[in-house]
């Protein structure tokens, strides 16, 4: 019952995404970017369920579960830290620069080689992101229908690669809403549910009390802070998360979506956290069996809650899916390979090649899916990555003037030399074994796990000042935006036009 429940809720969200083909209309900037025309209301919902997809709440269950309530809360915190920085910092400046992919903003700051450099970069990290996602499907359909994961996985991409490929932004906004709605109503019941049927019993040193998990690297700590970190900044520079910023009609209506998604995402996704933990002693030793979220909702709940939650989930992991396929597809197309690159308005070209180099990308992330079966911990690494390498040349190119091309260059070599180094003499990633790439040596053990993290972006950090310390000051440039924003769009975002 509860599959066929699921297999109706995945037939309904990609009947939604053909339909939104409609307002495609041909227009690849309504494909990409939503003709630029959302509210800030749409904007915030999109973030939202960009969070709260399978790989974030099913790993916040299980590594709340597994290790304590921080090391899972630390997902959903992350996040909501990085839309509050996003929103007071960045959201104006990133949706007045007129530009419609990430690297394409960078190299307004830094140059082509940075803009190849941040390219190269998101791809792979996204590619990570997606298998995240596909892991949790493939659990999904492993656990409720006796498919086996592999089988769960390769009937999923099909379907995601199809509602995106005709309704890009547009099929994102569709279904965002949907699943907005549908996990409301689910996680709500969910919480509901567990309170008046098992109440909320926490095993003792998991609970959000037992602050060891925070001070004590013998509890984790530092893989919670390693965590907590590379969500809140690594994000910053997603490329799924700018593209629905620059969909936002105006620099303010960016701005309040950002504010606004933080907060929603906690009051979301904690509750997942407190139910993971009352849940350890509900399913026992069936724990091990699969996602603890699974075994509850299929082993203890009524049918009903568990279509309705798993509905809800299913959807915002193929909203999210599409979206970072759409994203990926869009950097692939118009930064490396510079499809109609001069053109003054994006052109029918652009369109199509993003939806051609949709499918190798799809394939690429459900390799790795297939490869390491994990949930939160694909979702870390992958920001984990983008802070090794980005944020520096990210944040500071933002704020400051001094540093140019070489600075990013240096943040970008050296960050992401000793993160990847790190990862892979390390045997753990995140306290899960290493299973991806691991190279077995006496040099790194398990110890350095989550310090990695910040060594890496300390190193960025630090190879970007030592350079732009010896760099002359550029000169300000009113020409670094090609597309200027209109004058009320420019003075929201605190920029004078140029004359």
């Amino acid at each position: 019952m509860v599959i066929v429940g699921v297999g109706v809720c995945m037939a309904l969200i990609a009947a939604i995404g053909v339909l939104s083909a409609r307002r495609v209309r041909g227009d690849s900037t309504n494909y990409l970017v939503a003709g630029r025309s959302l509210p800030a209301a749409m904007v915030a919902t999109l973030l939202v369920s960009q969070a709260v997809d399978s790989n974030a709440t099913l790993g916040n269950a299980d590594l709340a579960a597994g290790f304590g309530f921080w090391a899972g809360a630390a997902l959903p915190l992350g996040l909501a830290l990085c839309l509050l920085l996003l929103g007071l910092f960045f959201a104006r400046r990133i949706r007045a620069s007129g530009a419609v992919t990430l690297p394409e903003f960078f190299q307004r700051r830094f140059g082509q080689g940075t803009r190849l450099a941040a390219s190269a970069l998101t791809v792979g990290s996204f590619a990570i992101l997606l298998a995240g996602n596909l892991v949790a499907v493939g659990f999904l359909f492993e656990h409720f229908s006796g498919l086996s994961y592999a089988t769960g996985i390769w009937l999923t991409i099909p379907l995601a690669v199809l509602y995106t490929l005709f309704g890009g932004m547009f099929a994102g906004l569709s279904t965002g809403l949907a699943q907005f709605a549908l996990n409301t109503v689910g996680i709500v019941a969910l919480t509901i549910w567990m309170a008046t049927s098992h109440g909320f019993t926490i095993p003792e040193g998991l609970g959000p009390g037992d602050l060891e998990q925070l001070t004590s690297t013998e509890h984790g700590a530092a893989i919670n802070w390693a965590t907590l970190i590379a969500l809140g900044l690594g994000n910053l520079v997603a490329i799924d998360l700018t593209q629905r910023i620059f969909s936002a009609r105006s620099p303010r209506d960016a701005r309040t979506a950002a504010l606004s998604a933080s907060a929603g995402i906690v009051v979301f996704c904690l509750p997942l956290s407190f139910v993971a933990l009352a849940a350890v002693s509900v399913v026992g030793d069936r724990a091990a069996d699969g996602p603890i979220l699974y075994v509850l909702l299929g082993d203890h709940a009524p049918t009903w809650l568990a279509v309705l939650v798993i509905s809800g989930l299913l959807a915002a992991s193929l909203t999210t899916i599409g979206g970072i396929l759409l994203a990926t597809s869009s950097v692939v197309v118009r930064d490396v390979l510079r499809v109609d690159d001069g053109a003054e308005v994006m052109t029918p070209r652009v369109l199509r090649a993003t939806r051609l180099v949709m499918p190798p990308i799809a394939l690429a992330a459900t390799v790795v899916a297939l490869r390491v079966p994990q949930t939160g911990i694909l979702l870390t690494l992958t920001f984990d990555l983008l802070l090794a390498s980005l944020i520096a040349p990210f944040i500071l190119g933002t704020f400051w003037r001094r540093g140019g091309a070489r600075a990013a260059g240096a943040a970008i070599v050296v960050g992401i030399a000793v993160r990847l180094v790190c990862f892979v003499f390390t045997p753990t990633i995140y306290g899960t074994e290493n299973t991806l790439l691991h190279v077995s040596n006496d040099w790194l053990s398990s110890s350095i796990d989550g310090w990695s993290t910040f060594l890496a972006a300390g190193a960025s950090l630090l190879a970007y000042l030592t350079v732009a310390a010896f760099e002359p000051v550029p000169a300000r440039r009113t020409e670094e935006r090609p597309t200027e924003p209109t004058a009320p769009a420019a003075a929201d975002a605190g920029l004078a036009p140029a004359r």
